[in-house]
């Protein structure tokens, strides 16, 4: 009986120590591949450079110098703040198993209505920011309903209305950012905009980074909030499990008792309304208005981060750090008359390699599977009878 009971503990101790080699070996190939895909970018982009002339160790030496300073590294936190926000927008989407393209046109028109509303309005200062990013999420929120209510009524392609509504937004920000409108003329420059927000509206910075003359967003507290409620929802909810489960598997969570089409419906909306806040870092605590030259183009770098990160809120964070580093290092290489886009080649580059690493560590993990299966399955017989003759 002892002997039974120790082959037994020697048996699952083998067992439990084939598993955690297995998920160490799992974890430890989710964590190279990125690094890999950013490795091979930065050989991919080097070559380039060698064709072009520029030399590129110190290019990339120059960059690496120049990002780390005081003030392009406040620049950088800067613009992660909004990266990430776009990012966790369409993580949250990611996850369900949908396309949220749209994130671009929901930020934008959430920005712009928030923007009037907040110069249009006066209230202390907690409550007029609070009002500035609740007409923000609502506007973000309600625009993404309408590609929900399209999927989930129609059975149309979140991928063809967001894309078809990118568009819709963009003519109809242009529309109302108008003089005859919500625009009025910026002081000093041909630009327009909204009503410039008053004090009570802006949220201070935050001396976070010494030397640096400019102030670290207080919107990154923001954004670091919604990365921890992005976990804790998805993870430790009953809403975040039946979200996840109808992303791997509709069938599954049907047969679960899921309600598929409400559970399409309420993530589009909440995806829509984190895409709201995207452009609150830079309108709360910069730029004051938004105008012609507000930022564009989040909504699709979000989808790169995302992808980067592997939906998970800490690899998003790399990834928006990553992404706003490269974007404010470019900005020394036209000193050294070396073209900037050699950045965005690299960022691209990073992406696609990313894919391409990710699906073939997903191969690795099938296969490997297969292989732990065929081999307990063959071992089977062997096991039963040394059991039987015990």
């Amino acid at each position: 009986m002892s002997d039974g009971t120790a082959g037994g503990r020697e048996a699952g101790s083998t067992f439990a120590d084939r598993l955690m080699g297995r998920v160490k070996l799992g974890g430890l190939l989710s964590l190279a591949a990125p690094v890999l895909a950013i490795v091979f970018a930065g050989l991919i982009t080097s070559v380039i450079l060698l064709v072009t002339g520029a030399p590129p160790i110190e290019t990339m030496g120059t960059m690496v110098d120049y990002g780390l300073q005081p003030r392009p590294l406040t620049l950088a936190l800067n613009l992660a703040s909004g990266y990430y926000l776009s990012a966790l927008a369409v993580a949250i989407g990611f996850r369900m198993n949908l396309f949220n393209i749209g994130v671009d046109g929901q930020y934008r028109l959430a920005a712009l209505i928030a923007a009037a509303v907040g110069g249009a309005i006066t209230l202390p200062a907690p409550l007029h920011v609070a009002a500035i990013l609740l007409v923000a999420v609502l506007v973000g929120a309600g625009w993404a309903s309408i590609a929900a209510v399209l999927k989930v009524r129609r059975g149309v392609s979140e991928v063809i209305s967001t894309i078809m509504l990118n568009a819709i937004a963009t003519a109809l920000g242009s529309w109302l950012l108008n003089k005859d409108r919500l625009a009025v003329e910026v002081a000093g420059s041909n630009n327009i905009g909204t009503q410039p927000l008053g004090p009570s509206a802006q949220v201070p910075g935050i001396p976070l980074i010494p030397g640096s003359p400019l102030k670290v967003d207080g919107l990154i507290i923001l954004a670091a909030v919604m990365g921890l409620l992005y976990y804790v929802v998805l993870n430790r909810t009953r809403f975040g499990f039946d979200l996840r489960a109808t992303g791997r598997s509709e069938p599954a969570a049907v047969a679960s008792g899921v309600n598929v089409k409400r559970m399409i419906f309420t993530t589009m909306i909440i995806s829509g309304a984190v895409a709201g806040l995207a452009g609150m870092p830079n309108l709360l605590g910069e730029s004051y208005s938004y105008s012609l030259n507000f930022p564009p183009g989040l909504g699709f770098t979000g989808i790169a981060i995302a992808l980067l990160g592997r939906n998970n809120p800490v690899g998003i964070a790399f990834g928006a750090a990553l992404w706003a580093f490269l974007d404010t290092s470019s900005n020394i290489l036209q000193i050294h008359d070396i073209s900037p886009e050699i950045v965005e080649i690299m960022k691209g580059t990073i992406v696609l390699s990313v894919i391409v690493a990710y699906e073939l560590v997903h191969r690795y993990r099938i296969s490997a599977g297969q292989r732990r299966v065929s081999k307990e399955l063959s071992g089977g017989p062997k096991v039963q009878a040394e059991g039987a003759s015990a």
